[in-house]
């Protein structure tokens, strides 16, 4: 297993040093960062919502119309699949979450990173979360994180926090229960230690689930 998780840090390592050309500007990178995201907005069919009019659906978006909501202070768009079965993170709380994703490097069009199958199948992410005061910052478990091992850090990326605020964090106690469950386009500047270095946007898939302490 170890030997494996090696070979995926490097392909993973030799994507991302190749993903951009070294002659470019870093003003160039973003441009380039935002054109994809673009181009992905419109591959998929997303219909973008402004913040405004997520505040007036309740906070939710509409799967049916395959809605995202922009958020413009940070860039990030997000869907709400699911709300989920459960609390939201309270004032003053620090809690464990358990998180199982899919990562797609959106600026070369792969599938990246997930801990949702195949040999990371038995691994969930575990992140220590807290909410101050509205303001939610985490950190993964370096015993228990694929991005921590694959990435080297145990910093959470700033897009995922985002949804903490709009979600329930439960778990599955009785056959009614649903998990929390967002989709996120997340440019460089919210991303991952290796998303933000070498400026290129990911498209996740992610569930949430509240762990024990």
């Amino acid at each position: 297993m170890k030997k494996i998780n090696s070979i995926l840090i490097l392909i993973v390592s030799l994507l991302v040093f190749t993903s951009c050309d070294k002659t470019e500007t870093y003003a160039e990178q973003l441009e380039r960062e935002t054109e994809s995201i673009h181009k992905f907005i419109i591959k998929k069919g997303i219909n973008v919502i402004s913040e405004d009019q997520f505040a007036r659906q309740d906070n939710m978006t509409d799967t049916a119309k395959n809605q995202y909501v922009l958020f413009q202070n940070s860039g990030v768009y997000m869907q709400i699949v699911e709300k989920g079965t459960g609390e939201f993170i309270k004032k003053g709380e620090t809690t464990t979450v358990l998180c199982r994703f899919t990562e797609h490097n959106i600026l070369r069009d792969t599938l990246q990173l997930s801990n949702q199958f195949l040999i990371f199948s038995t691994k969930v992410d575990k992140m220590s979360v807290t909410n101050t005061s509205g303001t939610y910052t985490a950190s993964f478990d370096p015993s228990s994180s694929v991005m921590s091992d694959v990435y080297q850090s145990t910093s959470v990326p700033s897009g995922w926090l985002i949804p903490l605020s709009y979600i329930k964090i439960g778990r599955l106690e009785k056959a009614s229960s649903k998990l929390s469950h967002v989709r996120l386009i997340v440019p460089s500047q919210q991303g991952q230690f290796n998303a933000s270095k070498s400026v290129y946007p990911c498209y996740y898939d992610l569930t949430f689930q509240r762990g024990r302490l």
